[in-house]
């Protein structure tokens, strides 16, 4: 049995200890954290039931098992491959594409399996879910942080469940067809990054060995997860840099930061969704380093896989602001480490607020940094940016040197034991109407997002009557990851307007 307040490790030991099941055999009345296997046995995915109306069932035999092929969906995902693939709503293939589907669900059905934790309604399950991510072996999430292709098919046991199914000749064609399609014999797409492409338009990425990516989006308004635009710069072994980009539709009509960039809906119209284009970029992108200029731009990525449910990608994520610090400190306090800046600095040549443009400038940077400063292209380290969180939000910004200090705070072991962070000193130093009540019904205006280090940044609003962030479930695995106790200074820091981030002062720290 697991105490009232289980600990990351107790729901990991439970996990690895609890005898495998069909996905069938879920709980249909509770909820709690869960663990997906393969169909060679081995844990591949860890999830919650972050959301009180899911059970365990819901999530793991319904959503999991049947759902689309997106990355939320990852049963579906990672065995839509050979005769069970499926490109979903291609009316020419719909028919031989639903034979492929329920062939898929029966064999996750009958193939793999899931283990799980029961939780009472008390506990705070998505805290204690994003602890667990952060210290489980990196084999037991294969797929929660990489964008891991489809299986190959595994061909025996797929012919094992066609065999118990019954399936006639006529469905057997069909599934061969879809085999074919599926390995790119009638020419259509033969892995998931590249059957992404093929039903949206992406335009083609580049190839060749590239030594690291920089990437940049551009958002329609004010709320990180609206990417209207994404850009990226391949830089390849011989330092040539060749620049990949696309238009997203954000299904959204605030366009209140067109004023930026001068993109508008029409201009979006008819272009891929977030989910499909993350879905290419996780295929090409890879295990590779990927920088940007700021943290805004893995903060608005973050942000907009948290609006589709979907886990963010696991890339190598740099920060070129860091680099162009080391490389120019002459700049600090004198134009800044932006790209508006650098561009007069470094003279370079590109359109600034467009993504592809912004993508290279920021690859040039890094570039200019390895050629004419050797020593200052070194990665930042843990003590001069202990927190891995986002150093600034450059759309919304002057250009300058980094996110503005609001206040601090001592933390208590009151803090601790009730899991929050008090705000009094500095709590004017927030918009007003992002001030609520004491209680839920009495919800601010509007919202802040919370940086704090973790896996998702948190939305919420401020309660102005206790002077603290509403939603607390990140606090608790905020402290543990930095291993807080009474004493430690706590830093808020304003990145961009309703935007802050929140992290541990470094020792001998001064701002």
């Amino acid at each position: 049995m697991l105490a009232n307040h289980p600990t990351p490790e107790d729901i990991l030991q439970q996990l690895l200890a609890a005898t495998p099941a069909f996905t069938r055999d879920a709980p249909r009345d509770q909820r709690g954290i869960y663990a997906l296997i393969d169909h060679l046995g081995r844990i591949r995915y860890i999830g919650s039931t972050s959301s009180r109306s899911q059970t365990l069932y819901e999530r793991i035999h319904q959503r999991h098992r049947t759902g689309s092929e997106d990355s939320s969906h990852y049963y579906s995902r990672m065995y839509n491959t050979g005769r069970m693939w499926r490109q979903r709503n291609h009316p020419a293939t719909k028919a031989d594409g639903d034979i492929a589907k329920k062939l898929r669900n029966e064999f996750i059905a009958e193939h793999c399996r899931a283990v799980w934790v029961a939780l009472p309604d008390e506990v705070n399950i998505a805290a204690l879910e994003h602890a667990a991510l952060r210290i489980a072996p990196t084999e037991m999430i294969a797929w929660n942080y990489r964008g891991t292709e489809a299986y190959e098919e595994p061909v025996d046991l797929v012919d094992q469940t066609i065999t118990r199914l019954g399936l006639n000749a006529s469905e057997r064609a069909a599934l061969d067809r879809q085999r074919q399609r599926f390995t790119g014999r009638t020419g259509m797409p033969a892995s998931h990054a590249s059957s992404t492409a093929y039903e949206t338009g992406l335009p083609p990425f580049p190839d060749g060995a590239v030594r690291f990516f920089a990437l940049d989006v551009e958002t329609a308004n004010r709320d990180r997860g609206s990417i209207c635009q994404v850009g990226v710069a391949a830089v390849s072994e011989d330092y040539n840099i060749e620049t990949w980009m696309t238009y997203v539709d954000p299904k959204t009509d605030d366009w209140s930061c067109s004023f930026v960039h001068g993109i508008t809906g029409k201009d979006v119209a008819g272009s891929p969704t977030f989910p499909q284009v993350i879905e290419f970029l996780r295929g090409h992108l890879g295990q590779h380093t990927v920088y940007q200029h700021s943290g805004f731009d893995r903060s608005a990525v973050n942000a907009a896989c948290a609006s589709y449910g979907m886990v963010p990608p696991s890339w190598d994520w740099q920060d070129s602001v860091q680099i162009a610090r080391r490389a120019w400190p002459e700049l600090k306090g004198n134009g800044g480490h932006g790209l508006a800046s650098l561009k007069k600095h470094l003279k370079l040549d590109f359109q600034h607020h467009d993504a592809g443009e912004d993508a290279r400038a920021a690859a040039e940077v890094v570039l200019r940094a390895e050629t004419t400063h050797a020593a200052a292209a070194e990665l930042p380290s843990r003590d001069e940016h202990t927190d891995g969180a986002p150093l600034r939000g450059e759309r919304f910004h002057t250009e300058g040197d980094g996110p503005r200090l609001i206040g601090e705070t001592c933390i208590t072991q009151g803090n601790i034991t009730h899991k929050h962070i008090y705000l009094r000193a500095f709590i004017d130093a927030f918009p007003p109407d992002a001030l609520g009540g004491s209680n839920k019904a009495s919800v601010a205006q509007r919202k802040v997002t919370v940086d704090w280090g973790g896996p998702m940044p948190v939305i919420t609003d401020l309660d102005g009557s206790k002077k603290f962030f509403r939603d607390r479930g990140w606090v608790r695995p905020f402290f543990e990851m930095n291993n807080v106790s009474p004493g430690v200074v706590v830093a808020v820091e304003e990145v961009a307007p309703y935007h802050y981030q929140v992290r541990c002062r470094a020792r001998n720290e001064v701002f």
